[in-house]
């Protein structure tokens, strides 16, 4: 039996029934994508959509809090402030979570196109228990140390008695949130965009309902916001644990499965770019908001909150299309087939650039419309028209080192992988960070200016770099098949 004869099995549509787990059964509601005989434009499409819908969802889920707080009144704009204060905290999170979701899903996809499922479902496990124990360990730490480490962060007094009530009840819902994201991929993976969607879509859902009963209904303020987030999360994580262990998924959770130590190695080292782009972000913020603090103080902190917040909704699309490149990238680099690599490649990229030049342009026409989302205070408006300018003057470089770390990552180049993502940021905008505000006399508008000049240097490093060292990979990969 042939390539193609061997998957075109596997891939059967629900309606014929074979003995055995020999195929991946489907019904009318959990449709898969067929990475084997669907063109690459249709395979990146079919994926992409449903994630950016549930990007969009999550974008949702993450700043309706903003949106919320931002307008408490009498200490909205302070309280927002106090609020971008933990982002650090959310991000390092975020980056665990990564670590073992996006780390492992290339890893699953590519043994998915090898047809070893047996390796495919230990990694799947070997991540579900890394999330846990990971989760565990930090709610435990930031927990206990939350005054401290917010204190690090450039809090003061004022700003403590919002951000460390806030964070602790956050904290809580570490678990849920671990498991809820981190898992997701391996749904993507398998090709149920459409159930990873419905996953996000019901925390998202809840969390925009809750948000207002919670924070102005019941009167909990900043405190509800965060009770409703985990009451969200919590929901989310339910609905992923129902689709691994239900009856219609080939690769369930087992329970009883004990940690496979050299698969959690694999994820952990390819995990680490991911990880490392979340811990920097990390890294980044806390410098922005310390010299932020001595340079223009709260209300500057404040406005880097909504940029922050502007910056998520617009890298929404781009993460889309990456992520949902990356399994017909994977899937096709474990499969031996470098064309449809290279077609996706491409795709993925000159879409990210086309649209990175669209919301340029928006930002240049119509900053406000932007601004006015976080916040109805004009002269916090005002405040952040220049920083906005200045943070987004070459976001089309975003493109390329989206476009050039997705490769990476998809086709388990952990070393170049890591490397760009630490380039950018530790290397470029955490020294800038300070060198523009200081040594170049920039004040407050040379924070916002380290963005764009490493989104330059950095973007067209990553990409140049894919190209020159993966597409003759392709090439030598296109001549022994």
């Amino acid at each position: 039996m042939n390539r193609n004869e061997k998957y075109a099995i596997i891939f059967q549509p629900a309606s014929t029934k074979y003995a055995g787990n020999s195929i991946w059964r489907v019904n009318n509601h959990m449709k898969k994508v067929d990475f084997d005989n669907d063109t690459i434009t249709k395979n990146i499409i079919q994926t992409a959509l449903p994630m950016l819908a549930a990007q969009i969802i999550s974008l949702l889920y993450n700043i309706v809090d903003r949106i919320y707080i931002g307008r408490i009144e009498g200490c909205g704009t302070q309280a927002l402030g106090a609020i971008g204060l933990c982002f650090p905290i959310v991000m390092l999170i975020n980056g665990f979570t990564n670590m073992f979701g996006l780390g492992g899903a290339p890893l699953f996809s590519i043994e998915l196109g090898q047809n070893n499922k047996k390796k495919a479902c230990d990694i799947l496990n070997t991540a579900f228990r890394l999330e846990i124990i990971t989760g565990l360990l930090l709610m435990t730490l930031c927990e206990l140390a939350a005054p401290q480490i917010l204190s690090i962060f450039g809090a003061a007094a004022q700003e403590l008695s919002f951000s460390v009530p806030y964070i602790r009840i956050y904290l809580t819902g570490t678990i849920f949130i671990m498991i809820s994201t981190g898992m997701n991929p391996y749904i993507n993976a398998q090709g149920y965009a459409a159930v990873g969607m419905k996953s996000v879509w019901i925390g998202a859902a809840a969390n925009i309902v809750l948000d207002p009963v919670f924070i102005f209904i019941l009167g909990l303020g900043v405190n509800g916001a965060a009770i409703a987030t985990v009451i969200s999360q919590f929901l989310s994580m339910l609905f992923v644990l129902w689709f691994f262990l239900g009856s219609k998924n080939e690769f369930k959770i087992f329970f009883q499965k004990p940690l496979v130590l050299p698969y959690a190695r694999e994820i952990i080292s390819l995990g680490l770019s991911p990880f490392v782009m979340q811990c920097t972000n990390s890294m980044v913020s806390v410098a922005c908001n310390s010299v932020l603090m001595k340079t223009g103080g709260t209300l500057y902190v404040s406005v880097m909150t909504i940029i922050s917040s502007v910056r998520q909704i617009l890298d929404t699309p781009i993460l889309a299309v990456a992520e949902g490149a990356s399994p017909a990238i994977s899937y096709n680099y474990g499969a031996k087939r470098p064309r449809r690599i290279q077609n996706a490649i491409l795709i993925m990229a000159t879409t990210a650039i086309l649209y990175t030049c669209l919301m340029w342009i928006l930002i240049e026409k119509a900053p406000l419309f932007f601004i006015r989302i976080f916040s109805d205070d004009t002269t916090l408006q005002q405040l952040a028209l220049g920083p906005l300018h200045l943070y987004f003057f070459a976001f089309v470089f975003q493109a390329f080192q989206y476009s050039g770390q997705t490769v990476f990552k998809a086709l388990n180049k952990k070393k170049q992988a890591i490397f760009f993502s630490l380039f950018r940021k530790v290397i470029m905008v955490v020294p800038l960070t300070y060198l523009l505000p200081y040594v170049f006399k920039l004040g407050t508008d040379g924070v916002f200016m380290a963005e764009p000049v490493s989104n330059v240097i950095g973007g067209l490093a990553c990409f140049i770099t894919m190209a020159v060292t993966i597409l003759p990979e392709l090439k030598r990969m296109e001549k022994i098949r």
